[in-house]
C-alpha cells in the first residue's frame, strides 16, 4: 500500500472535489491540488522512510480561515480585503507541518469568527446548520473530506459544530495551542482546538500542538480508574431542550451502567450572571480587536458582527475590569466545587439540541458558555442521532490544565458512547 504524502495529497484533494460543492467546507482555492502535491512530495523528500516518520505524516489538515497560513490569503469570512488582514504563519501551523501534516485549504468560518455564519451546510442535512463559527471544520471532517482539521473556540465555536455535525470536537484549557497569527474575536476567551472522527485520529495532533503535553501515564493519567462524572444540575442545564435532556439522561445511565459514578448536583448558582459577564468581556474585547479594522472597513462589515462591535464600543473600561474579577472568582468556584465533590470530569450536553433547521444562524451556544468563560478543557464526543437522524453529542469538561487526562479518559467514554448509534 502507498503510504506517501503524495498519495494522500490525491486523495484528500480527490475527497474534497467530489463532497464541497455541495457542502461547502473549504474555501475556495484555485490551485489546491497543485500547491498540495508540491507540499507533499517536499515531506516525502524529508522523511523518506529511512529515519521514521513523525507522528502527522501525510495526515491532511483544515485549517479556520482566521489562521494565518504562509501561501493562502486570510479572510476571516468577511469583505474586508485579505491584505488588511495579512500577518504571519501561526506557529501552531509550523508545529502540524514539522509533524509531517499537509495543510488541505482554509475552512469556512462565520465572520471573524462572530456570529455571521458562512455557506457550509450540515453534511448529514444539507437544510441544517452545521454550528459556528468553525463550522467549515467540522463539516470537512463529517464529510471525510479530511480527517483532522484546526479551529478556534470563544464560547461554543467548536463544542457545538462537533455535536451538530457528529465528529469529536477538542477545545483545550484557554492558551494551551499558541494562538499567535490567529485573528482574534475575544483574546481571553479564545481556543485553539481539533476536530476529528473520533478520539484516536485526535490525540496525537492534541500532543503535537498543545504546549508541555506529558505522555499518558506521565502524570497519573492512565490509572485505569473511571473518572467520576458530575452533572451540574439548574439554570444551565435546563437550557437544553427536552429531546437533548431525555437523550443526555439515557446517555448518563449508559455510563453509569457502564460503572462510571455520576453525581448529580446544582451548578452553577449564578449563571444568569456568568452570562452577563461574559458578554461584556466578550463584546468588549472583539470591539477593540476591530479598533483599526473596523473605522476603515465598516461598510463592509456583515450587521451581527457590525453590531456587536457597536455592542463593545459602549462598554467601558471599569464595566469589563468587574467583568474578569468575576471570572477569577468563577474559576476558583468551579475547581473548589470539583474537588469539594471529587468530580474529575462534568458531562453535560454538547449543543441545546440537534443542529437547527436553516443556515441563517449557527446555533445557540450556551452549553459551552460556563466552561469557556472559566477556560478550562473540554471535549464533544458524539451520542447517537435525535429523531430526525440529526447527531447530537455529549460534552466532557475538565479541570484546568488537565487535557492529557480528558482525552485519556475520553476513549473509554467514546466506547461506551458509540453504541448509541440509533435514534432516541
Amino acid at each position: 500500500m502507498d503510504t506517501s504524502c503524495a498519495t494522500a495529497a490525491a486523495r484528500a484533494c480527490d475527497r474534497i472535489e467530489d463532497a464541497d460543492g455541495e457542502i461547502r467546507a473549504f474555501v475556495p482555492e484555485p490551485g489546491r491540488r497543485e500547491r498540495l502535491l508540491r507540499e507533499a512530495r517536499m515531506a516525502d523528500q524529508r522523511w523518506d522512510g529511512s529515519g521514521g516518520r513523525p507522528a502527522l505524516f501525510g495526515v491532511p489538515v483544515g485549517v479556520k480561515d482566521i489562521v494565518h497560513v504562509d501561501e493562502l490569503p486570510t479572510r476571516a469570512g468577511s469583505d474586508v480585503p485579505a491584505e488588511a488582514l495579512a500577518g504571519p504563519q501561526a506557529s501552531l501551523i509550523g508545529r502540524l507541518r514539522a509533524a509531517g501534516a499537509l495543510v488541505a485549504g482554509k475552512t469556512v468560518t462565520a465572520e471573524f469568527a462572530v456570529t455571521a455564519p458562512g455557506p457550509t451546510r450540515n453534511p448529514h442535512h444539507l437544510g441544517h446548520s452545521p454550528g459556528g463559527s468553525s463550522s467549515g471544520s467540522a463539516a470537512a471532517v463529517a464529510a471525510g473530506m479530511v480527517p483532522l482539521a484546526v479551529g478556534t473556540q470563544t464560547i461554543g465555536s467548536m463544542i457545538r459544530p462537533a455535536a451538530y455535525c457528529g465528529v469529536v470536537g477538542f477545545k483545550p484549557t484557554h492558551g494551551r495551542i499558541p494562538s499567535d497569527g490567529v485573528i482574534a474575536n475575544a483574546p481571553t476567551f479564545d481556543t485553539v482546538g481539533l476536530f476529528a472522527p473520533d478520539v484516536a485520529t485526535l490525540a496525537p495532533a492534541a500532543a503535537v500542538l498543545c504546549d508541555g503535553w506529558r505522555p499518558s501515564g506521565d502524570s497519573g493519567e492512565a490509572t485505569g480508574r473511571r473518572p467520576v462524572l458530575g452533572i451540574p444540575l439548574g439554570p444551565y442545564l435546563d437550557r437544553a431542550d427536552a429531546e437533548a435532556r431525555s437523550s443526555f439522561e439515557e446517555w448518563a445511565g449508559r455510563l453509569e451502567a457502564a460503572g462510571s459514578t455520576v453525581r448529580r448536583m446544582p451548578f452553577p448558582d449564578d449563571f444568569d450572571q456568568v452570562r452577563a459577564d461574559q458578554v461584556v468581556i466578550g463584546r468588549y474585547e472583539l470591539a477593540r480587536t476591530h479598533a483599526v479594522w473596523f473605522p476603515r472597513y465598516a461598510e463592509r462589515y456583515r450587521e451581527q458582527t457590525a453590531e456587536a462591535i457597536r455592542q463593545g464600543q459602549r462598554i467601558g473600561d471599569d464595566a469589563y475590569a468587574a467583568a474578569l474579577r468575576a471570572r477569577g472568582a468563577f474559576r476558583d468556584r468551579l475547581v473548589a466545587a470539583m474537588d469539594r465533590d471529587g468530580i474529575d470530569l462534568w458531562i453535560t450536553p454538547a449543543a441545546t439540541g440537534p443542529a437547527p433547521y436553516g443556515l441563517q444562524s449557527t446555533g445557540d451556544s450556551v452549553m459551552s458558555l460556563p466552561w469557556s468563560y472559566a477556560g478550562v478543557p473540554a471535549l464533544a464526543l458524539p451520542a447517537g442521532l435525535a429523531a430526525g437522524s440529526l447527531p447530537l453529542g455529549v460534552q466532557c469538561v475538565a479541570r484546568p490544565g488537565a487535557d492529557e487526562r480528558l482525552l485519556g479518559w475520553a476513549l473509554d467514554l467514546e466506547s461506551t458512547l458509540v453504541g448509541s448509534s440509533t435514534p432516541v
